[in-house]
């Protein structure tokens, strides 16, 4: 079976400038390359594949603060957003993100997705623990996210629908130190610091997935006693107090 997986990260209304977005794109896509190397090269999004080809460019803080001087690339005053490509063709292959960085806006938070490539189970290349691990560290010290997960769409409709929070687990669930102290989980859930920032929650080694009722079990029963701890919040509970 193939499923199609996202890591995404969510963080509340935070105004940035132009360089200080491009600096954490630079630090997020340096840690990245290390995490795989189809992520040592990034094009782009364009209209088709053969345009976006012919737009490799070096993900550099440099680069970052001229893409977000194009209008473009500019989200109508209210911070910068940008897309790119690592320039496989192939499904099974790279990936592609979105990023929205710099908002204040009070509905859309700012937010970061990276999509795996499509891989069958048992046949993974990228879609590993570690790999996977990897991608959500570079998140969380790159972004500083409230809030971000790896999960399978088909995980995003079940866990998604339970509790009152809109924030919910996945394969792996990061959590801001900002939300909270992560409590102990049942076994063989992990949990491990991401520097003096936040938690990472692993909930199995092995790729979680709907196909197992075991690990949807597990996810539901993770999710109450982080929703009970009050460690899953509303994204948007955490913008501040005008002054």
């Amino acid at each position: 079976m193939r499923e199609s997986y996202l890591a995404g990260a969510y963080w509340g209304c935070r105004p940035e400038s132009a360089e200080e977005c491009a600096q954490r794109a630079e630090t997020f896509f340096r840690l990245l390359s290390e995490c795989h190397p189809s992520y040592a090269r990034w094009y782009e999004q364009a209209r088709s594949p053969r345009r976006a080809l012919q737009l490799q460019f070096d993900p550099t803080r440099d680069t970052f603060v001229r893409f977000f001087g194009k209008k473009k690339y500019q989200s109508e005053g209210d911070g910068f957003h940008f897309s790119a490509w690592t320039g496989h063709e192939e499904k099974d292959q790279g990936g592609m993100l979105m990023l929205h960085c710099g908002s204040d806006a009070e509905v859309v938070p700012n937010s970061l997705r990276l999509y795996f490539p499509t891989e069958a189970l048992g046949s993974e290349r990228m879609l590993t623990a570690s790999v996977v691990a990897c991608v959500m560290r570079a998140l969380a010290v790159a972004w500083e996210p409230d809030w971000a997960l790896v999960t399978a769409d088909e995980l995003w409709e079940q866990l998604s629908r339970h509790g009152e929070a809109d924030t919910f687990v996945g394969w792996m669930t990061y959590i801001s130190r900002r939300w909270g102290t992560v409590p102990s989980l049942p076994e063989p859930v992990r949990v491990e610091p991401v520097e003096e920032k936040g938690s990472l929650i692993i909930l199995t080694p092995e790729r979680l997935t709907i196909t197992n009722p075991e690990h949807v079990a597990l996810g539901h029963r993770v999710q109450r006693v982080l929703e009970a701890r009050g460690v899953l919040r509303r994204l948007l509970e955490q913008r501040p107090a005008p002054t």
